[in-house]
């Protein structure tokens, strides 16, 4: 199983490739909803990263694929200016999942 990378900006898409993981870098609404969708379709990728300002944008999409897919697994990752804490980022996915305050 394998990696990919759906992300809003270069440098992460750079990083992440010296890694040896593959990906895609969009900006839109649109673009980040096809691109989650093909990753989705992917047989060979086992996890989905994605940076905190693309899950934002297709919030509704991601926590659908969440709740209603095993596999592959969508993980959120902080981007290059790091702006939320990851705790906050899962407490706010539970609430809104199971709504469950932790």
């Amino acid at each position: 199983m394998k990696f990919y990378l759906i992300s809003d900006n270069i440098d992460t898409q750079m990083g992440m490739r010296l890694a040896g993981i593959e990906g895609v870098v969009v900006h839109s609404p649109e673009e980040i909803k096809g691109a989650l969708d093909d990753a989705m379709k992917m047989e060979d990728v086992g996890i989905v990263l994605m940076t905190e300002k693309a899950v934002q944008q297709v919030r509704e999409t991601v926590y659908d694929y969440k709740l209603n897919r095993k596999q592959p697994l969508i993980v959120e990752v902080p981007d290059r200016h790091a702006t939320s804490k990851i705790s906050d980022t899962i407490s706010r996915y539970l609430s809104d999942a199971i709504g469950i305050k932790l």
